[in-house]
């Protein structure tokens, strides 16, 4: 059995993972696979699926909480707090500096051409990711044509994700019960049961119990922390301080962001840009180019709204103090609910882990994601390799084909790709 990692040891690696977590959700969730249940071996793979098909039902960034789960489950609420801080905060502090220079100096040639070689690298590492997780998701013809429908229900009639994700969990609930060999409870097995610190056979441990008294104190907590700037910005600057006004704002995106950023960008762009003036449209863009291209959440490009925000409304404080402001409480109010669904709903999961019924309902949710990550895949190769009026860019496809090889043939590791690929976008400048 693999020896059980020290706190000190589970840090340094989820440090290290907020560095090289490019690739969206999708590729954040296979270097966890990758890293927690293949390598590391300290979390079994049906333990691994049955949490993220928890967080996949969640508001907010489900590789954020996904994180935070395992964190949890290898070092209790300590650990999860370490684990969920740590996958966001190196990519905070360079969404920040980014911000930073986006406003005072504009376009930056040299870090405009090195983000020109990481896209096509992020979107091979999407690729990647994605074939992955339909192996270990997609056993048998029943749960590729769960995959392909959530697919073409996306892309043809624009079915919102949470109604893709509660059809695909009422068809598993019900094949479960009448067609149990088709709709498994959980996929198969990756390493065996005495290969892994926490594996799939042994009883949960003993802090993921649930109790009433832990539930109140949870919410009580949470909320506490959640609310605690925005009255503290409120009391500042009145209600209607940009500083309260982005606190209570992003409070109420966090509570609506199921389907990751994609779903709640285009809410988020209109009432940033329209109501509350807080940037212009090109800039929402420009943003989101930035957060595509980061380590990290891709609703990380809420923190570039709020430093905008607070950059053009910054009242009697100087502009970047402002925006610095603004910036720390939009990216508060985001992940703190994230704690909230995972203390308060884990231990309950972690309940009925041994449901077939559930497990059932849980990975028919997984394949049907697997459909839908494809299309965010798609959509992401679209505007990385043909940008513009469907010319393709030869150089993006040339470096995005050269990473998928060297990762699916190859095996070579993420950090690899994306040094690799920023470099030869900034070389690729000289020319």
């Amino acid at each position: 059995m693999s020896a059980a990692p020290t706190f000190r040891e589970a840090l340094r690696f989820w440090l290290k993972l907020g560095f090289i977590s490019f690739g969206g959700p999708t590729g954040q969730i296979a270097i966890m696979h990758t890293e927690l249940v293949e390598k590391k071996k300290w979390i079994g793979e049906q333990r691994f699926l049955h949490a993220l098909n928890y967080c996949m039902l969640l508001p907010g960034p489900e590789a954020t909480q996904l994180a935070t789960y395992c964190g949890w489950l290898l070092h209790r609420t300590w650990g999860g707090i370490a684990a969920g801080v740590l996958f966001v905060l190196p990519s905070a502090v360079l969404l920040w500096g980014l911000s930073w220079i986006y406003v005072t100096h504009g376009a930056v040639p040299w870090i405009a051409a090195i983000f020109y070689g990481l896209k096509p690298a992020v979107t091979a590492i999407v690729a990647v990711a994605v074939i992955r997780l339909g192996q270990r998701a997609l056993k048998n013809s029943v749960m590729w044509g769960v995959a392909l429908a959530a697919f073409g229900a996306i892309v043809s009639l624009r079915v919102p994700f949470p109604a893709v994700v509660a059809s695909a969990a009422l068809v598993g609930w019900i094949g479960g019960k009448f067609w149990p060999e088709k709709f498994p409870a959980a996929a198969g097995l990756g390493v065996t049961a005495s290969d892994t610190v926490i594996d799939d056979a042994q009883e949960s441990p003993l802090h993921t119990q649930p109790s009433l008294a832990r539930g109140v104190k949870v919410i009580a907590v949470c909320l506490a922390l959640w609310w605690a700037p925005v009255f503290a910005a409120a009391a500042c600057q009145g209600w209607n301080g940009v500083l309260a006004r982005e606190g209570i704002f992003f409070s109420k995106a966090a509570m609506v962001t199921f389907g990751g950023a994609y779903a709640v960008l285009p809410y988020v762009g209109q009432q940033a840009v329209e109501h509350f003036d807080w940037l212009t449209a090109p800039q929402m863009l420009d943003g989101l180019g930035l957060a595509e291209t980061t380590p990290g959440p891709l609703i990380m490009v809420v923190q570039f709204v709020g430093f905008l925000g607070g950059w053009s409304q910054p009242g009697t404080l100087s502009p970047l103090v402002m925006a610095t402001l603004g910036a720390a409480i939009t990216t508060w109010t985001t992940f703190v609910p994230c704690f909230l669904w995972i203390f308060l709903g884990a231990p309950h999961i972690e309940q009925l882990r041994g449901n077939a019924r559930l497990g059932s309902a849980l990975m028919t949710v997984t394949a049907a994601v697997v459909g839908v990550v494809l299309n965010l895949a798609v959509w992401f190769g679209m505007q990385t390799f043909v940008p513009q009026h469907r010319v393709p860019d030869w150089f993006a496809v040339v470096v995005g084909a050269a990473a998928f090889a060297a990762m699916q043939w190859w095996r070579v590791g993420i950090i690899p790709i994306v040094i690799a690929g920023g470099a030869i976008g900034w070389a690729a400048s000289f020319r």
